[in-house]
């Protein structure tokens, strides 16, 4: 799980759980941004960045942090910025900066429609933090947003793995110690008809074909399993 908060101008992270290990990258110039790369299931890269509202921030040098990340990455921070596309009434210009990123890089968005921001003066909520990942990350993430301001006019944002249990379930296993070998072999018959088309391709899918249909139909296999992370402390 990865959760942030913004109480200060500079976002950084505050909770980094089920964690092997982390490496700081350091700062992603030449904007307000720091990386770190943890390794929970895999290794991803997590960088938070602060846009200040007032500044004018080239579209180069966003397109520049997410060029610096390693993948997969986990793009955090108060960007400042109003878009339709990430859950606001309205676009603005650093909005469209927003809309582009994500269009130029491929980028997935993983905001949902709750809001990350209490502007006081107005009592309105605003959904100013954002959450943006590579592809591969997209099916793996939930997004969720934390109830309590902490004295703050942010509320936490927190990504976490979507199964949220902190381990990964392993595909069944054959256990070849009961096979029926005997039924398997009459099973496992490779023809020449299998193997005599044009398209190697073909070929070799059709040998695959039949192996896995014997294996399937003479090999128990065993229950799908979890494992789970073990802490470092």
């Amino acid at each position: 799980m990865f959760a942030l908060d913004f109480k200060k101008p500079s976002c950084r992270p505050i909770t980094l759980s089920n964690y092997v290990a982390i490496t700081v990258l350091g700062r992603m110039l030449p904007l307000e941004a720091v990386a770190v790369q943890v390794h929970t299931r895999s290794l991803v890269t997590v960088c938070c960045v602060y846009l200040p509202p007032h500044d004018v921030v080239s579209q180069q040098d966003l397109d520049t942090l997410v060029d610096q990340l390693p993948t997969p990455f986990i793009l955090l921070g108060d960007f400042n910025g109003h878009s339709t596309l990430c859950c606001s009434d309205v676009t603005n210009s650093r909005g469209r900066q927003i809309e582009q990123l994500i269009s130029n890089n491929c980028l997935c968005l993983l905001n949902n429609d709750e809001k990350t921001y209490f502007h006081e003066p107005t009592r309105t909520f605003h959904s100013l933090d954002l959450a943006i990942c590579s592809p591969t990350l997209l099916p793996l993430l939930n997004f969720t947003v934390g109830s309590d301001l902490c004295n703050s006019d942010h509320f936490p944002i927190i990504v976490f793995y979507a199964d949220s249990s902190g381990a990964i379930q392993y595909p069944p296993r054959y256990l070849f110690q009961r096979a029926d070998w005997g039924n398997f072999m009459q099973l496992a018959d490779i023809t020449e008809s299998m193997v005599s088309t044009a398209d190697i391709t073909e070929a070799v899918q059709n040998v695959v074909n039949c192996l896995m249909n014997a294996a399937n139909t003479t090999i128990r296999k065993c229950s799908p399993r979890l494992r789970k992370f073990r802490r470092p402390w």
